[in-house]
């Protein structure tokens, strides 16, 4: 699992600094959240290419989050036979997407599938074979939702042992009896994948939080996951300034993943007052809170390993 920074800024993008994005690749596929202006920048940066997505969880409707949005569907209509899009988010993100669609008369030669919050969803967002995604409500000036990703439940290890002492050659029988399919050994006895697996083993977790304030929901969503990508738009002394505008400093998120118990912590969503040569003291300023935390550049790539 490839987790890719498209961009890592707040409010504009700079020169020097994109707008937060996050995609998220596993097995081919890729799972986008957020998608500001020039989004199509940091695809084009990474080489990503667009075959792969077919899915974009939107966190809320403030232009650096979705204005996007539209020039990647286009884009995405320039392929030959595109998969369905589905596309998550906070009320009107419907409205947002086909509004577009219409006065800006494009053409999409794909299924598109908007789901949007609603006072009555379910914490499950979305699934399909290889990811379920959950959403909760943040705290910020406008509805904002954040995500958490959980891989499926992986097989337990086989045990080579196991097969051979309940007679199963090594071979095809090895390879189907892990696919989840009951084999016949040498004596013609059916032996069930249980019989030679371990037990289920769990997937790869990681959240994504930006634009709030201090909430239960960021517990939740965090908690025990591989890696969290999670704001910290303000130094420590500007504190007054978060508040007022529903963001979190560096530290406000440093001590939310260590409560949460997070493996690793990824700070996004810059503000533009700081430049580049500012990023190592926000980062200093958060580990002194917690310690496997560090500021995200654009471009940057963290492997979930396994």
């Amino acid at each position: 699992m490839d987790c890719i920074l498209l961009g890592t800024g707040g409010m504009a993008p700079l020169p020097q600094r994109l707008l937060c994005s996050l995609a998220v690749r596993l097995n081919g596929r890729i799972y986008l959240f957020d998608a500001g202006e020039g989004n199509q920048l940091g695809w084009k940066k990474t080489r990503l290419g667009m075959r792969g997505l077919g899915l974009i969880a939107v966190s809320h409707l403030h232009a650096d989050h979705c204005l996007g949005i539209p020039g990647l569907m286009m884009l995405r209509a320039q392929m030959e036979d595109p998969d369905p899009l589905t596309i998550l988010g906070p009320p009107g993100i419907a409205e947002f997407v086909n509004q577009n669609q219409k006065l800006l008369d494009f053409y999409t030669n794909y299924a598109v599938h908007v789901v949007e919050w609603s006072g009555h969803s379910d914490e499950l967002a979305y699934q399909d074979e290889q990811v379920r995604l959950y959403w909760r409500p943040l705290l910020h000036t406008r509805f904002c939702l954040g995500y958490r990703l959980e891989e499926v439940e992986r097989p337990g290890r086989f045990s080579p042992e196991r097969a051979r002492a309940l007679g199963i050659p090594q071979g095809p029988l090895w390879s189907r009896i892990q696919k989840g399919e009951r084999v016949a050994g040498e004596s013609g006895r059916l032996i069930s994948p249980e019989q030679v697996m371990g037990p289920a083993r769990r997937g790869r977790h990681i959240a994504y939080i930006v634009d709030t304030r201090t909430t239960k929901n960021i517990y939740r969503l965090c908690n025990e996951v591989d890696m969290a990508f999670i704001e910290g738009m303000f130094l420590p002394e500007h504190a007054r300034h978060a508040e007022t505008k529903g963001h979190l400093t560096v530290t406000e998120a440093a001590r939310i993943a260590g409560r949460a118990r997070v493996g690793r912590a990824v700070l996004i969503h810059i503000s533009p007052r700081y430049d580049q040569s500012q990023l190592d003291e926000l980062e200093s300023a958060a580990r002194k809170r917690f310690d496997r935390i560090q500021v995200g550049r654009d471009l940057d790539t963290f492997t979930v390993l396994l």
